[in-house]
């Protein structure tokens, strides 16, 4: 298997549906030994049951280099190593007030406290969880960051989101040239349009400003979305994002740092 005794941890992955649990399924399918890593209070057991393959579940915050480095330490000491950083934790959902967005703007209806959660939930957790595993990583591994197509674009729902990851794509072309010495890898991932919770919050944002979809449901509202939007025609799963990071990860990928890849059924190449 392409990532046999290779350790891999994952951040916010204890939600059982999240792209996070499913790129730990691709992990574990490849004979990885998978961590995942959530707050306290999210499903991790049940999550590490429906994975398989002994997955190790520890509660830290990944905006928290402190809660982080303790986490990285414990899995050192149980699994022998750290090969795999993917740092996949964050937060989606609508950041704006939609009626205020009307007759204003996108960015003045959003407060500064929203601002700075979205900056600590979608930029701080890659950058503290990085520095967290730098330490630890074996030679010839790598880090996997999470962003979005958000990150590609403006978008005017999510302006404090798309910059937080529009940070994400610049810090992994940066510790790709820094730890580049140590044949360690940094690469990028952008996930397209795929229906987790945060998506069911933003259907529901996009109820209140137009009240023509009322009668929908936030999935008949998704789907319509995707079939707008996606060349492809079809929404993205959390196994497209974890076949894709399986392979940062390989050593089919060796020469491959610093790039930055969207899975979305053709939606950034519009």
């Amino acid at each position: 298997m392409l990532l046999d005794d290779k350790v891999v941890v994952i951040t916010g992955a204890g939600q059982p549906n999240g792209i996070g649990a499913g790129i730990a399924k691709c992990f574990s399918k490849e004979g990885a030994q998978v961590v995942i890593t959530d707050l306290p209070g999210t499903p991790l057991g049940s999550t590490g049951k429906a994975i398989g393959g002994g997955v190790i579940g520890i509660e830290a915050n990944a905006a928290s280099q402190v809660e982080m480095s303790a986490a990285m330490e414990d899995v050192v000491k149980r699994c022998g190593g750290l090969d795999i950083l993917v740092n996949n934790a964050g937060i989606g959902g609508p950041t704006i007030d939609y009626e205020e967005a009307a007759s204003a703007s996108a960015v003045m209806s959003m407060s500064d406290d929203v601002w700075d959660a979205q900056m600590e939930a979608n930029l701080r957790t890659t950058f503290s969880s990085s520095r967290a595993a730098i330490p630890h990583l074996n030679q010839g591994g790598g880090i996997i960051n999470i962003a979005s197509i958000a990150a590609l674009g403006p978008s005017q729902e999510l302006p404090a989101y798309g910059a937080a990851k529009a940070g994400v794509v610049h810090l992994t072309k940066t510790l790709a040239m820094d730890l580049a010495p140590r044949n360690i890898r940094v690469n990028c991932i952008c996930p397209g349009l795929l229906y987790t919770r945060a998506w069911e919050m933003l259907t529901e944002g996009i109820k209140q400003s137009q009240p023509e979809l009322a009668n929908m449901s936030n999935r008949q509202i998704f789907e319509g979305i995707v079939a707008q939007r996606t060349p492809l025609g079809a929404e993205q799963t959390p196994e497209d994002i974890g076949n894709l990071a399986v392979f940062y990860a390989s050593d089919r990928a060796r020469m491959i740092t610093g790039q930055v890849v969207a899975v979305d059924g053709g939606i950034s190449v519009q």
